[in-house]
């Protein structure tokens, strides 16, 4: 007698369904906002664009107009015949040069030098790290107003006043530029590339040169347009110490326009928009560099 074993029904396994994505997330992996979206950003970009239009329409009235209600709302006539004042009587050109140094050589020296303390306050062990650190961390909290008159007795002492190096020595280092740099190559250099580095045979400085920097290069593009900006819009101390307005910054010169008894408001507006223009010149050629390191530095965060 034999005995047939019929094997248990199976039911066929239906495959999981997936989630359904909205159109927005299956075209190409996109988002689109909504009208609300967008709504939100064109009332953002005219708040944000409407100081710098309202400069260029005050620069094209005098001050009669300007002194009326309702304020101008739209530009005048004379607006390329202000800037052209303005442009000889603050002596602009030599401002933008001198401006221009002062700015450059700053924002480089800074990138440089921090780049270099991140990377040993990151990455290398030695003693005191951790209080070093306290101690650049607590300069930031000081107020520089508190450091003026030092600084001054200095230069003054130094016989440096009126001269380009009494505005740029002071300005060579940054606190907050060596823990923005700290901060990012802690999480964007891994420590198995250094120990690689240093297994071929690399010295402290070629791994600097050849691993830091490259990998550091966002954060170096970030930071040297922040300090550029801050050091072109500084005012305070260039005007402090160069007081003969014979070797001036923008800022130091739009402000002498403003000297007199009834200054001419218009021709304030004119510098001050002349001052603003190479800002926006240096963002629009290096903007999408300097976002797309912001971009690179988030994802690798």
């Amino acid at each position: 007698m034999t005995t047939t074993v019929t094997p248990p029904e199976t039911k066929p396994v239906e495959k999981a369904k997936r989630p359904r994505l909205p159109k927005s997330a299956r075209a190409g992996g996109q988002l689109h906002g909504g009208p609300i979206a967008y709504a939100v950003l064109i009332v953002f970009t005219i708040v944000s664009l409407f100081p710098l239009v309202w400069t260029a329409i005050a620069a094209s009235r005098d001050n009669q107009r300007l002194a009326q209600t309702p304020p101008p709302f739209w530009f005048g006539s004379g607006l390329f015949d202000k800037l052209e004042i303005a442009w000889n009587d603050a002596n602009l050109g030599e401002a933008f040069l001198n401006t221009t140094i002062v700015a450059g050589v700053s924002a480089a020296t800074i990138v440089f030098l921090s780049t270099i303390a991140g990377f040993a306050f990151a990455k290398l062990r030695f003693r005191g790290r951790g209080a070093l650190m306290l101690i650049v961390i607590g300069t930031m909290m000081v107020p520089p107003q508190l450091s003026v008159i030092p600084l001054y007795m200095m230069v003054a002492k130094l016989d440096w006043t009126d001269q380009l190096q009494a505005v740029i020595l002071p300005s060579l280092v940054s606190a907050f530029g060596v823990f923005f740099m700290r901060q990012y190559l802690i999480q964007a250099l891994p420590d198995e590339i250094i120990e690689a580095a240093r297994v071929d045979g690399a010295s402290s400085w070629r791994v600097v040169w050849h691993v830091v920097f490259p990998a550091a290069r966002p954060a170096m593009a970030v930071l040297g347009m922040l300090t550029f900006v801050q050091t072109w819009n500084d005012f305070m101390w260039p005007f402090l110490v160069l007081t003969q307005m014979g070797n001036p910054t923008v800022q130091v010169a739009v402000a002498g326009l403003g000297r007199g008894y009834t200054p001419d408001q218009s021709l304030i507006m004119a510098g001050a928009l002349l001052g603003t223009l190479p800002l926006l010149l240096v963002f629009a050629i290096f903007g999408k560099q300097i976002v797309g390191g912001i971009m690179q530095g988030a994802v690798k965060g």
